[in-house]
Order: structure tokens, then sequence, then C-alpha cells
């Protein structure tokens, strides 16, 4: 009875976390002491030039049409791999998908 109850999930969750919480106040004492900030702690890092005055603005326009790519391609794959037991009009239809989404792939690739 007692494994049982053990086992349920909120009394395994609260053992757990009591004894990371345990294992975390033994295992405090190995962590590096605090040392005093410097100056520089507090600002952002980019690669040595100084930006407080520019925001980011990350150019994202060579992602987007790989990111559509391995989209369409992990989709095609998805869809062919789990055509139902092949018959001629599952067939069909996986091939009438896989032609679709070529001209898709195509188009994507001729911009």
């Amino acid at each position: 009875m007692v494994e049982k109850i053990l086992l349920s999930p909120l009394p395994a969750f609260l053992i757990i976390f009591l004894a990371l919480v345990i294992l975390a106040r033994i295992l405090r004492g190995c962590a590096f002491p605090k040392t005093d900030k410097s100056a520089g702690a507090q600002k952002s890092y980019a690669c040595g030039e100084d930006l407080a005055d520019q925001p980011a603005q990350p150019d994202y326009s060579q992602f987007f049409p790989f990111a559509f790519f391995f989209t369409i391609l992990h989709v095609i794959a998805l869809v062919i791999a789990t055509v139902p037991k092949p018959t001629l009009a599952t067939l069909v239809m996986a091939a009438l998908y896989l032609a679709g989404a070529s001209v898709g792939l195509l188009i994507l690739i001729r911009k």
C-alpha cells in the first residue's frame, strides 16, 4: 500500500523536490564566492562595439526562405511516410501531393 502511495504523482514530486532542495543546500558551499562587480559587468557585450545608442536590428531576410524550405520538406516527408495501405488511390494522392509540394519548392527557390 505504501509503495502505491509513493508512486502516485504528487508524493513522488514532493519527495524528489525535497531531495533536490536538500542537495542544493548541501552543495551551496561548493559554489564560487560572490565577488564585487566591475563597472562593465552590467553592460551588454557587443563584440567590443559600444551599441548603447542603437538597438540591435537582426536581418532575417535570408533565414525565412531556409525555414520555409525545411518546413516544406519535413511536411512532405511526414505525409509521404504516413500514406496508408499502398493502394492505387493512395499512391496517386501521394504523387499529386509530392508534385504540388515540388512546385512550391521551385517557386521558393526561384525567389
